[in-house]
């Protein structure tokens, strides 16, 4: 019966803190932005896509670069 009287004491201390914590980030604003990560997925695509075919072209480019500095050097 002693174990039951500990359960229940741990259970409402962490009940507690959760809820301490929760009331915490809702003052800081963390909930306050409902719309943005529903339309993001909708403009997503195309831009990263954009972003990452850029990016892949410089890296070549620097690559074949260091690739011919390194062939000269030997």
């Amino acid at each position: 019966m002693d174990i039951l009287y500990l359960m229940i004491l741990c259970s409402v201390s962490l009940a507690a803190i959760f809820l301490v914590v929760f009331i915490v980030n809702a003052k800081k604003g963390q909930f306050e932005d409902d719309e943005s990560p529903a339309v993001r997925i909708l403009f997503d695509s195309d831009e990263v896509k954009k972003e990452k075919d850029d990016d892949k072209d410089t890296n070549r480019k620097e690559t074949g670069d260091d690739n011919k500095i390194e062939e000269k050097s030997e």
